[in-house]
C-alpha cells in the first residue's frame, strides 16, 4: 500500500501551517471515528465559512505538502466530521483495487438478472489537469458562497495523494450500507479523474459530490457513463426521479459538470 506521510500532525503545534508553507485560518483537527479517536488527524478544516478564491489559495499552496482540499457540510443533520462515525480502520487503499471489476460486481449483484454489465464508457477527458482543477475550483466557490445548497459549508484539507482518494482517505463512512470500505468506491474515482476530469468537490455525512471537468457530451455516452453510476451508486436511480439509465444519462449526465451521489 503506497501512502504519503500526513503532514497534518505539524498543524497541531503550528496551527496556521506556516511550516508547511500554508496560511489557515483558524480551524481544528479531526480525530473522530466510530471506535474513538484516530492515532493521527484524518482532515482539518476551518471554523469559520471560506470566501470565493479561498479554494484555490488552499489547493495552490497545500497540494505541494501533500493536503488536497474539499467543501464539508457541518450544518447538516448529522453535524460536522466529528460525528460522521469515520472508518478508517475498515479502509484499504484505492490502489489495490480494479475500478471495472468493482463496477461489475456491484452491477451483477444489483442490476437485473437479463443485463450483463455493458463495460467502462469511453474517456471524454484528456491529460489537462489545471482544467479540471479550475472548474473544481469555480464551482468550490459556489459551494462556500451565501445562499448555497450547504447550510454550513467549511473548507477542509485532507491528506491524498490524489483527489479521488479524499474520502478513503478519511475514512468516509458515507456508502457504508452498500459498501463498508470506501477505497474500492475511490478506485472507481480514480478511473473517473483520468476519464472524466472528475474532482471530489464535497462531502456530507452520506453525499458525495463531484465537478466533471469533461462530461459526456452525446447521450451515447451518458447512456454508457450511466450505467457506471448506477453499479456505483443504485440509489441515484432505483430512488432518484429518473428511474431508468436512459432518462437518467439524459437528464443528470449529458453535459452536466456536477455528479452527485447519496446511499441510504
Amino acid at each position: 500500500m503506497a501512502t504519503l506521510p500526513n503532514p497534518l500532525p505539524h498543524l497541531a503545534a503550528d496551527p496556521t501551517g506556516s511550516t508547511l508553507g500554508l496560511a489557515l485560518p483558524a480551524g481544528r483537527l479531526i480525530y473522530a471515528t466510530d471506535e474513538g479517536p484516530w492515532h493521527e488527524p484524518l482532515l482539518w478544516h476551518a471554523d469559520a465559512p471560506s470566501a470565493p478564491g479561498d479554494w484555490t489559495t488552499q489547493h495552490d499552496a497545500s497540494r505541494p505538502a501533500g493536503l488536497l482540499p474539499v467543501v464539508i457540510e457541518v450544518g447538516g443533520g448529522q453535524g460536522g466530521p466529528e460525528e460522521w462515525e469515520l472508518m478508517p480502520a475498515d479502509t484499504s487503499y484505492p490502489g489495490d483495487h480494479d475500478p471495472e471489476e468493482v463496477l461489475a460486481g456491484f452491477w451483477e449483484e444489483y442490476a437485473a438478472q437479463d443485463e450483463t454489465w455493458p463495460g467502462l464508457a469511453p474517456a471524454t477527458m484528456g491529460t489537462d489537469a489545471r482544467r479540471a482543477d479550475d472548474l473544481a475550483a469555480r464551482l468550490a466557490d459556489s459551494l462556500l458562497s451565501p445562499g448555497s445548497s450547504f447550510k454550513e459549508p467549511r473548507l477542509a484539507l485532507v491528506p491524498a495523494r490524489r483527489s479521488a482518494d479524499i474520502p478513503a482517505a478519511i475514512g468516509w463512512s458515507g456508502p457504508v450500507n452498500y459498501e463498508s470500505d470506501t477505497a474500492r468506491l475511490c478506485a472507481v474515482l480514480r478511473s473517473w479523474e483520468d476519464r472524466f476530469g472528475i474532482r471530489v468537490l464535497a462531502l456530507t455525512f452520506n453525499q458525495l459530490v463531484l465537478s466533471v471537468a469533461a462530461p459526456p457530451t452525446t447521450l451515447a455516452e451518458a447512456e454508457a457513463t450511466a450505467a457506471e453510476h448506477f453499479a456505483f451508486c443504485p440509489d441515484n436511480i432505483t430512488q432518484g426521479v429518473h428511474t431508468t439509465l436512459r432518462a437518467y444519462a439524459e437528464h443528470e449526465l449529458l453535459t452536466k459538470q456536477t455528479w452527485s451521489f447519496w446511499w441510504d
